[in-house]
């Protein structure tokens, strides 16, 4: 009876003895409500900007701008909300994010002029910069064994996303026009905050926090529906066991320990109080035991995002190889917006055997393996496309180059939360997800640039450069998380 007493688990332990059921497809089902949301908003910039720059006489340099504001707002969001989800919990931090991104995404719908469309599109990019938080809530309901394969499944919803969104262009924009799709477009959105009341909070930020009995409470519901009974004992956090291991090496440790304890109900103390500018949860990131790991992930971010929406703008632009003056390009995709939407309908089917590329390595040959394989691979598409852009080539070249780059995107989404403890999870994945906004930012603005001015090798070339770099930089990153328990703390890594 006492040994039942005495007894501890983890939340670990209550997620691998629930396992993966019926509760976390309820969890899955919404985060990938949240993708399909955010994959929507992204993809309808292929098909806006274009109607936009004829109904209001753009310049090319304002329809870029149409696309680079919406980044502009995601660089902001993803550092934001990863802040705010770290210091106030998940759900708080999706909350923002749904309310922001459902109301800008609707309101941009009725814009009078181009300032205003710009003005709510810089709206929705903060609101869609939360989309991390989402990712890292459902991470933290997955049992360890299955996080990678699972992790891939969420991000599946990406592509559910993209599909949707060209087959909904496909069918609304000659009928209806642009102001119909990005009010259609942000349904999604809206079924985020129909369904808020019924999330629960991710229990290991509440057992992060020192709230216990909550955390208890959500694992509790979660074995009941999962028809599983949690371990016996009582909860504790990596930082309790950690304290513990401490007390019980030697007597000497005693007072070593007591001061531990105290110091960690004063950082209890002080995590539940607000985080102002989240500059302490950065400064956690460049941490001596998380500097190496985070600058690899800002690079591999900004590669993967870089590359993976250029590659999706490149589809319209050098899909007719052989037209290779910019002004016969501009005016072959305005005037013949059906093969525009066929176009990137047929590109976006790469993702899906993306994702079960994705499915098949990422627990088998690890993430690190699977990520550089993909890039690596990529550059390889790519490489003919150097030398020769005929029509059926460069069509097989971006079907491939996307695929693989889909798949290292899916796989470094898995990776980022992996590699940070719960302290500062989604802060980390918020940080390196806005160094990647910085390269979707820069992607338009400079390797489009170079094809509109009929520059095609040079900007073939510098995504070749991009996606080798990034293929280092993940063959160099510090841990590997494959079949690993989740860290709550620092002390925890290793």
């Amino acid at each position: 009876m006492e040994d039942e007493q005495s007894a501890t688990y983890t939340v670990d332990d209550a997620l691998i003895s629930s396992g993966f059921g019926k509760y976390q497809i309820l969890i899955l089902a919404y985060a990938g409500i949240g993708l399909i949301a955010e994959a929507m908003e992204m993809m309808l910039l292929s098909f806006v900007g274009p109607s936009v720059q004829l109904e209001w006489n753009l310049t090319a340099h304002q329809e870029s701008m149409i696309t680079s504001v919406v980044f502009v707002g995601m660089l902001i969001g993803a550092y934001s909300w990863g802040v705010v989800s770290d210091n106030y919990g998940r759900r708080k931090g999706f909350l923002f994010t749904a309310i922001m991104t459902s109301g800008a995404g609707f309101l941009s719908s009725f814009s009078p002029n181009y300032l205003s469309l710009m003005a709510l599109r810089f709206l929705v990019g903060i609101g869609l910069g939360g989309g991390p938080v989402l990712g890292s809530w459902f991470l933290e309901f997955v049992p360890a064994p299955s996080r990678g394969t699972w992790m891939v499944v969420l991000l599946a919803f990406w592509t559910v996303g993209t599909i949707f969104e060209a087959s909904l262009a496909w069918l609304v924009m000659p009928k209806f026009g642009w102001r119909w799709l990005l009010a259609l477009s942000s349904v999604p959105s809206l079924l985020l905050l129909l369904f808020y009341a019924i999330t629960p909070e991710s229990p290991r930020f509440l057992c992060m926090k020192g709230r216990t009995m909550e955390a208890v409470d959500v694992l509790g519901k979660m074995a009941r529906l999962n028809g599983a009974e949690l371990p016996s004992g009582k909860l504790v956090s990596d930082k309790n066991i950690e304290l513990d291991e401490v007390s019980e090496s030697a007597t000497l440790l005693n007072a070593t320990a007591k001061a531990a304890k105290e110091e960690e109900n004063d950082n209890i103390k002080e995590d539940e109080g607000s985080d102002f500018g989240g500059f302490k949860s950065v400064s956690k990131l460049l941490s001596p035991k998380l500097l190496r790991a985070t600058l690899l992930l800002w690079m591999a971010f900004f590669g993967n995002a870089f590359s993976y929406y250029g590659i999706v703008l490149l589809t319209s632009e050098l899909s007719n190889g052989n037209r290779i003056c910019a002004k016969q390009e501009v005016e072959s995709v305005h005037s013949n917006n059906s093969s525009l939407y066929k176009n990137v309908f047929i590109s976006s089917f790469a993702e899906i055997p993306g994702s079960f590329v994705s499915i098949m390595i990422v627990d088998r040959i690890g993430r690190r393996l699977s990520m550089a394989s993909m890039l690596f691979t990529s550059c390889v598409f790519l490489f003919p496309l150097v030398f020769s852009r005929t029509e059926i080539l460069t069509r097989i070249s971006l079907f491939g180059a996307r695929l693989c780059i889909s798949a290292s995107f899916t796989i470094v989404y898995i990776y980022a939360p992996e590699i940070y403890p719960t302290s500062v999870r989604t802060t980390g994945i918020g940080v390196a997800s806005s160094v990647g906004r910085i390269g979707g930012i820069l992607c338009p603005l400079v390797a489009v640039a170079l094809v509109h001015n009929c520059h095609q090798t040079t900007a073939i070339l510098l995504f070749e450069l991009v996606v080798f770099l990034s293929g280092v930089a993940v063959m160099f990153f510090p841990f590997e998380m494959k079949g690993r328990r989740l860290n709550d703390t620092e002390a925890d890594m290793h």
